[in-house]
């Protein structure tokens, strides 16, 4: 008993360790540690100012972290999914930031979103899963493949450990819904032959396909080869290999001829769909893109949870425009970025003190311009040009409204016209619009 709370004691030091050592963020501090890996560590991450109105980050995310030097699998991570933003069953990335801790320790840190239904592997748990859950988890998993494969990388570590559950946003029949993560070991695919032929395979000996264990050859069906290992494991609770040592598997994988074994027990479906991914011939084997219409996942409602994505910005793109200062009643944004239109593009920047000129003065400024234009005997088409670019839309602030500065942009060849006019002696006969 006192060994083991020594233990536990232990490990909470170690952590407060590591949460001094690599110190918080700019808007978020550093919170429990959720796991640790060959990368680094994971840790809670909080914002410091949750109740903000204009946020641009979740309260809560999970954030990645190792010294500077020994970043490098984290920060290839964080090239990979810039690169394939954009899908809402893969955990999304809210940009890096490099933090200072207490000892000087300089850490690179990876803002991602919070799966706190844990891990699919923690959802197993050594015993199989409903199969409706399963077929759910799935199409999920197969949908976020389809993207990655799609966009031309494999990410050639799918595993349970590595599918995240995140909270449902819908009241459907399933609380969590799943999503592909930890794509630290992800690569482009189709890479030159000499790439290709390296002498090591990346991901876990269990989840391997026998190409990349025999030829060290890891394209998009190996994602496929690993995806039926994950879900055969979700139907039954037990790794898809009865072997415990990593050589036994590989050798087994590699130089057999065996497949996974699959319950006499499963559905049909579950069956054939299985069968689809254990395909030793990687060219035969089944894509994303064709298992997504088996009749395993196909006319499953959309009751997983995905919602409609609501964008977040990416910490290192958010500029000065997005800082704002809140009060009770209003938000005002920060002047220090405003700046004047190029005189290339349009022309007329108005400061504060300009914003007695109402809507009237603009439009009777043009009137003029445009009278004087049609008092000469210009065709048809050159006043339905300077018509048109003379339009100019603006509205008159309403007494209840902040003030801030007004910008309006007029283009320069409106404004270039009335000059050249004056100058201009026309021919009734013979009138060209100028080049501007």
């Amino acid at each position: 008993m006192q060994q083991g709370m020594e233990s536990k004691k232990k490990i909470e030091v170690e952590e407060l360790k590591n949460v001094n050592e690599f110190g918080d963020g700019v808007s978020w501090y550093r919170g429990a540690m959720l796991g640790k890996g060959s990368f680094g560590y994971v840790y809670l991450a909080n914002l410091k100012n949750p109740n903000s109105k204009n946020r641009y980050l979740p309260s809560v995310m999970a954030v990645k972290s190792a010294e500077v030097s020994v970043s490098g699998s984290i920060q290839k991570e964080r090239e990979v999914l810039s690169n394939i933003k954009g899908c809402p069953y893969v955990i999304r990335c809210f940009g890096d930031e490099t933090t200072s801790g207490n000892n000087g320790v300089m850490a690179y840190n990876l803002l991602l979103e919070y799966g706190s239904g844990g891990t699919l592997a923690e959802r197993i748990n050594n015993r199989g899963l409903a199969e409706f859950e399963v077929r759910l988890y799935t199409r999920s998993m197969l949908r976020g493949l389809n993207h990655i494969h799609a966009i031309g990388y494999v990410h050639c570590d799918m595993k349970p450990e590595n599918v995240l559950l995140v909270p449902s946003s819908s009241k459907g029949s399933v609380e969590f819904r799943a999503k592909i993560g930890d794509l630290g070991l992800a690569k482009r695919e189709n890479q030159s032959k000499k790439r290709r032929l390296e002498p090591y395979w990346r991901g876990t000996p269990m989840y391997l396909s026998p190409e990349a264990v025999a030829d060290n050859v890891q394209e998009s069906p190996a994602d496929i080869w690993a995806l039926g290992c994950i879900v055969l494991e979700m139907l039954t609770g037990k790794p898809p290999w009865n072997r415990k040592d990593a050589e036994d598997v590989l050798r087994k994988i590699g130089e057999g001829h065996e497949l996974p074994e699959i319950p006499g027990d499963l559905s049909k479906e579950a069956k054939d769909f299985l069968k689809g991914c254990f395909v030793r011939k990687p060219t035969y084997r089944w894509t994303a893109e064709m298992l997504l219409i088996h009749p395993f996942v196909e006319g499953l409602s959309d009751d997983d949870g995905v919602e409609e994505r609501e964008e977040v910005e990416d910490i290192n793109e958010v500029d000065s425009m997005q800082l704002v200062t809140e009060t009770d009643d209003e938000v005002s944004y920060s002047q220090e970025d405003w700046s004047c239109i190029s005189e290339e593009e349009s022309v007329g920047y108005w400061s504060e003190d300009d914003t007695e000129i109402t809507e009237d003065e603009i439009a009777s400024s043009f009137a003029e311009e445009r009278m004087s234009i049609r008092s000469s005997s210009i065709d048809s088409g050159f006043n339905s040009m300077i018509d048109t670019s003379s339009q100019v839309a603006s509205r008159n602030p309403s007494n209840n409204s902040s003030k801030c500065p007004l910008k309006f942009t007029i283009p320069a060849g409106v404004l270039a016209l009335g000059s050249w006019l004056d100058n201009q002696d026309f021919d009734h006969h013979c009138l060209k619009a100028p080049c501007f």
